[in-house]
């Protein structure tokens, strides 16, 4: 027995005709957020302690919690959102300002504004092809060819993806160029912050409290960047370092804690849906990121859909009422705000713009648009 047959739970098969074309669309993407009941008692304590920002009682216990996800010794410091966590990182380093920042292309633009924010400059390097990620060989070969002087280096963990944390801990103490990791959609998989790990609490996550994000790292790391997230200050009312302020409201963690309260069940509902849509797909030319619905789960479904051929699909499914997304457009590299910074070539990244597409996913997805998805998208691509 396979291991898909082992561990999926049959959906109903997808007939092979095209259906025709139904009055309801399928949105690309849904939140999956707290009920008003579940974030209650938090916002109650909230009330009675009378303490509604600047790491209050709620945010100091959503830290402690996020922290026991890690190994010990981890801290945590949550932030505002995760762009201004990978910024406050990147400034924590004590970086030479204007120094290049080794990127992806293959990445939200988030990223690189996190990089140009603290003072450096974007440098687009690509990816492998089986992973959709950088990893220390893919960057060192490229490092070769660097256009000036690299002093860091932001992995990305390609929408949710599990990254080899290991190896770039291992290349971050063996190697001069500081290593930052872009876990944004990573919650399920990052659990390791030997280096510094950022992550998101945005409402499109799989764990979402609205806004927000959180930094995992190294004791003394953290707590510099919770420094610069807080005026830098730090046991004083002296700026000791430059900072912004970058911290979340008792609120916010009010609902990131009922988001943590509810999140096996969340994962499940997730992993339910990914799991059906995989079945369904099963002998269709698709192919998912490897372990996504199995092994791990984020709030998106990306998928390859044939190479080159990723926006006459999209044609085809929004003709069929099915609303799809080229998250990460053409490539980070390719967003008029980045068109002047320098790049390695991209083909890599090329190839995975033109042949990968966002299709519906949302942990509220009902299996008639299920379905619906996989029989249009399955005879479409037949």
């Amino acid at each position: 027995m396979s291991r898909l047959s082992q561990r999926i739970t049959p959906a109903p098969a997808a007939p092979d005709t095209a259906p025709e074309i139904a009055s309801q669309r399928i949105a690309i993407a849904r939140p999956y957020m707290p009920a008003t009941a579940a974030i209650l008692p938090y916002l109650e304590s909230i009330e009675q302690s009378g303490w509604y920002s600047n790491f209050g009682p709620v945010n100091q216990a959503l830290e402690a919690r996020l922290a026991t996800r890690f190994k010990d010794g981890t801290r945590i410091v949550t932030v505002s959102n995760a762009t201004l966590g990978l910024t406050a990182c990147l400034k924590a380093l004590k970086l030479p300002q204007g120094s290049l920042c080794a990127l992806p292309s293959w990445t939200f633009v988030a990223t690189a504004h996190a990089v140009t924010a603290a003072g450096l400059t974007p440098w687009f390097v690509d990816v492998r092809e089986d992973t959709w990620m950088l990893d220390p060989e893919t960057f060192a070969a490229q490092l070769k060819h660097a256009p000036g002087p690299v002093s860091a280096v932001i992995p990305v963990c390609a929408f949710g993806q599990r990254l080899d944390l290991d190896a770039w801990t291992a290349y971050d103490r063996n190697s001069p160029i500081r290593v930052v990791i872009d876990a944004a959609a990573a919650y399920d998989t990052a659990t390791t912050a030997d280096i510094p790990v950022v992550v998101s609490l945005h409402a499109t996550k799989a764990l979402g409290a609205g806004e927000g994000g959180f930094v995992a790292g190294p004791r003394d790391f953290v707590e510099r960047v919770r420094s610069i997230t807080a005026f830098g200050f730090y046991g004083t009312r002296e700026s000791l370092r430059l900072g912004t302020n970058a911290k979340i409201s008792e609120y916010t963690a009010a609902v990131a804690m009922a988001a943590m309260d509810n999140w096996t069940a969340t994962r499940q509902t997730y992993q339910r849906v990914a799991q059906r849509l995989r079945i369904l797909l099963m002998n269709a030319p698709v192919a998912f990121q490897d372990g996504w619905g199995l092994d791990w789960i984020t709030s998106v479904c990306v998928a390859h859909v044939g190479d080159g051929r990723s926006a006459e699909v999209a044609e085809a499914l929004a003709a069929q009422g099915i609303d799809t997304r080229m998250w990460w457009g053409m490539g980070c590299h390719t967003s008029r705000a980045f068109a002047e910074f320098p790049r390695t070539p991209l083909p890599v990244t090329e190839r995975l713009a033109a042949s990968t597409l966002g299709l519906p996913y949302f942990a509220a997805m009902g299996d008639e648009d299920i379905i619906r998805l996989a029989t249009v998208l399955g005879h479409y691509l037949r």
